[in-house]
């Protein structure tokens, strides 16, 4: 058993996760990453994706956010996100609003950095569209 280390999955609205847990997989910017006790220091941002928790007391847990930070020590990560819901709870049609917002930003980009940064969140709310 991979040894435990204290996770919070903190959003604006509630403190949804504050548990000990094995490991945490983390939607980073970089690429998806793996959390586990003793991890060195990191502090990463988070596109919008699905966040899972393996609990030391139980079931697997799975969370959606939308951006974020991971502050990563090696006692323990916390994930502040700009929003977050567990995938059970997740509302489709907040979802497709969200997509329907970013392509309005899309094509209201004035800039080509707007205009890449507009589509790299799109891209990233209609693959979570379809991981969930």
């Amino acid at each position: 058993m991979a040894e435990a280390y204290k996770f919070e999955l903190v959003s604006p609205e509630r403190l949804l996760v504050s548990e000990t847990v094995e490991s945490v997989v983390i939607p980073g910017t970089e690429g998806e990453m793996t959390v586990m006790a003793n991890h060195s220091p990191v502090m990463a941002t988070v596109k919008p994706g699905v966040v899972t928790v393996k609990p030391v007391s139980g079931a697997e847990q799975r969370y959606v956010v939308f951006g974020g930070f991971a502050d990563i020590l090696p006692e323990g990560c916390t994930l502040l996100a700009e929003s977050a819901v567990a995938v059970s709870d997740l509302n489709k049609a907040d979802l497709a609003s969200r997509i329907q917002d970013a392509k309005d930003d899309l094509a209201d980009a004035k800039t080509d950095e707007d205009r890449t940064k507009a589509e790299e969140f799109l891209n990233h709310l209609a693959t979570l569209h379809d991981a969930v």
